[in-house]
């Protein structure tokens, strides 16, 4: 994915093209055990007594509860003592979490670690408030869509990796390996300097009006939304392909999984030159796309319409990423970073608990297909809000 670019006249405020850059690989390594390992947790709970592996669903989440809980904490925290040292905390928080995972030897003392995986961590909202005290507007939503292309990457390529290990190193032993990564990326983050928020270009009158009251709430809104409409789809679309493509083999089916976050991969950039004038606008659109994507789902019975329909998802997932993106970076002006970010996270994670427990009970009712169809209705409403929104004071 190539996002340009992010490169600052010599002697101005903020963080130079490298150094993004080298953030974005930091939170990519750090995220490997993160977003890698989870889908393993049915192989590793029987080796600590829970031989049905019926706590796997519980276990999933728990590092996401516990992110939401502690993000906005932790953001506080950046904005008073600086969001480097935060940023930092976060990373060694992983590295812990991760020692203490693979070398527990009960599920409690496993549950304890995940826990403290989601609680000690949120490298995400850590990583983001650092680049918006250093950068501003259009550099700033370039970073940050740069930072969603990190984590994409590492949904795709982590749990491959994991798989590929696991005939050498138990999956539960892998978190030993794996805490390696973050403790890697704090030392290599140890080296940027803390970050100084650049000052604002002299501006209208017009524009320079703060945010119009209630644009942050609405921000959020969208951002629970598109979060609940696309993860509810994850849960049970493996068992969806292997229902409706009987034979299918597990790398065609990862494939289909991973489908979207590769579109991301690959239109982010032009996207964001695309819709960084109109986002709104743009968020509308990706909602509509998500919708259709979701919809198709239903119906599909065969590999070219799952691919189709995957890669349409994939669509409305960059758009609504990348406006998301823009939108927190207009936000983020004469706001403290780590507080937003860190709320921002918490609404996040809110919004893929939400999914997850509707996803449950929607499949539990009518089978695979259903959390996808309560999906599309999500969207279709989101769609709808930004429509009429579009043209709100940004």
């Amino acid at each position: 994915m190539t996002v340009e670019p992010l490169a600052r006249p010599v002697g101005a405020a903020g963080l130079d093209r490298r150094q993004v850059h080298a953030i974005a690989g930091c939170y990519f390594v750090a995220s490997f055990a993160a977003l890698g390992l989870p889908p393993y947790l049915t192989e590793i709970l029987p080796g600590l007594g829970d031989h049905d592996g019926r706590w796997a669903g519980l276990l999933y989440i728990a590092p996401t509860v516990f992110t939401a809980l502690g993000a906005p904490l932790w953001g506080r925290l950046a904005d008073r003592f600086g969001q480097k040292r935060l940023l930092l905390r976060a990373q060694l928080g992983l590295a812990v979490s991760f020692l203490l995972a693979g070398a527990a030897d009960s599920l409690p003392a496993f549950t304890i670690a995940l826990v403290l995986q989601g609680f000690l961590g949120g490298t995400f909202s850590a990583t983001n408030g650092y680049l918006a005290s250093a950068l501003d507007g259009s550099r700033l939503s370039k970073a940050l869509t740069l930072m969603q292309g990190s984590a994409r990457a590492s949904l795709v390529a982590a749990p491959i990796l994991v798989g590929a290990l696991s005939p050498w190193i138990d999956p539960h032993r892998q978190y030993l390996v794996m805490a390696l990564l973050p403790l890697t990326a704090a030392v290599l983050l140890s080296f940027l300097p803390e970050p100084i928020r650049p000052a604002a270009a002299p501006v209208d009158g017009d524009a320079a009006q703060a945010d119009p009251p209630g644009s942050l709430r609405l921000l959020y809104t969208f951002e629970f939304a598109f979060v609940f409409a696309t993860i509810i789809s994850f849960p049970y679309l493996i068992t969806l392909v292997q229902q409706r493509l009987p034979g299918v083999n597990g790398t065609v089916a990862g494939f289909l999984f991973a489908l979207p976050h590769l579109v991301y991969l690959i239109a982010a950039g032009r996207v964001h030159a695309a819709v960084e004038a109109r986002p709104r606008t743009g968020l509308a659109l990706g909602f509509a796309l998500v919708a259709l994507g979701l919809a198709g789902h239903a119906p599909a019975d065969s590999l070219l319409t799952f691919v189709l329909t995957r890669t349409v998802l994939g669509l409305g997932m960059t758009f609504g990423l990348v406006c998301l993106a823009v939108l927190a970076a207009e936000a983020a002006r004469g706001r403290a970073p780590g507080r937003m970010f860190g709320t921002r996270e918490t609404v996040s994670k809110c919004g893929a608990v939400a999914a997850g427990l509707a996803a449950a009970l929607a499949n539990g009712s009518s089978g695979p297909a259903a959390p996808v169809v309560t999906g599309t209705a999500a969207a279709l409403a989101a769609a709808l809000l930004a429509l009429l929104t579009r043209r709100s004071p940004r």
